[in-house]
């Protein structure tokens, strides 16, 4: 079955998209967007998503053109015709198409664009044996809080993890202070607890991330939202990222160093384990 797209009204199969040339998405990065996952055709953590994208919107003075229970329905719709069992949702709002001029017309009507398309997860070996990482410094703007489609900074560092044969870049803020990874979040173990960097404006507030820390705490787990070093990452007894995409991923060597055993830990298999159940999956 062919993926399928929603643009501005227009419906119909992935291949046959268009878009305006003039669209300040395209031009500018000027808009916003979610990726979001299907299993069993129900969206995953679906509200979370919405109230992110109404923050991304609010954060660039933009506004969603459908009323966010017309979204839902149309995310649900899209995922049921697609026939996929387990799906990815691709949303992007844009500020719209118009000349290319740097101050946008008040008058400009925000596009929208959706597609389905099938999930495919990462093997499950990557998740038994874990995957290494690398490091650099961040070289992102000051507003790593909104999901914008500024994602240049991010792309480049992945193709530098591709490049040393890793899996992600984990990015650095001043003092080596831990922030995220290129398209996840980072969390380590450390004496049995789980910590991760706070909601600041220097990271993504993800939903994978929040979904992780409710099931931590439901577990028993002690929670720490608090900034760490990368000197605190490299002695961790567990490492593990998470994102809608990789869902929770062990990392088992940083910049070549190896993390405690060199083994995805306790934790992070309980957590990956209670997370597939979560969503109707097998661990």
């Amino acid at each position: 079955m062919p993926d399928v797209a929603w643009v501005d009204g227009w419906k119909g199969s992935l291949a046959e998209a268009r878009i305006s040339v003039q669209d300040r998405g395209l031009l500018f990065g000027d808009g916003v967007y979610e990726v979001l996952r299907a299993y069993g055709q129900r969206i995953f953590e679906l509200r979370a998503h919405l109230q992110r994208l109404d923050a991304s919107l609010r954060g660039l003075r933009m506004s969603l053109p459908l009323a966010k229970r017309s979204l839902a329905t149309l995310l649900q719709e899209m995922v049921e015709d697609s026939g996929y069992a387990q799906a990815r949702i691709y949303l992007q709002v844009t500020r719209g198409a118009a000349r290319r001029e740097h101050l946008p017309s008040k008058r400009l009507r925000p596009s929208l664009v959706v597609w389905v398309e099938e999930a495919h997860p990462s093997p499950v070996a990557m998740y038994r044996r874990g995957v290494s990482v690398i490091s650099l410094e961040d070289p992102r703007w000051n507003r790593c809080f909104l999901k914008a489609l500024v994602l240049l900074p991010n792309v480049l560092a992945r193709q530098e993890a591709h490049k040393r044969g890793a899996f992600e870049t984990l990015l650095l803020g001043p003092g080596r202070v831990v922030r995220e990874g290129a398209g996840s979040n980072i969390f380590i173990v450390t004496r049995g607890q789980l910590r991760t960097h706070p909601l600041t404006r220097e990271i993504l507030p993800g939903v994978t991330r929040q979904h992780v820390l409710r099931l931590a705490r439901d577990g028993g787990t002690p929670v720490r939202e608090a900034r760490f070093r990368y000197a605190t990452l490299l002695g961790a007894e567990e490492v593990f990222l998470a994102s809608t995409a990789m869902e929770i991923m062990p990392v088992v060597k940083v910049d070549g160093q190896r993390i405690a055993s060199g083994k995805p830990g306790v934790i992070t298999r309980e957590l990956r384990r209670r997370f597939a159940e979560s969503t109707g999956q097998t661990a």
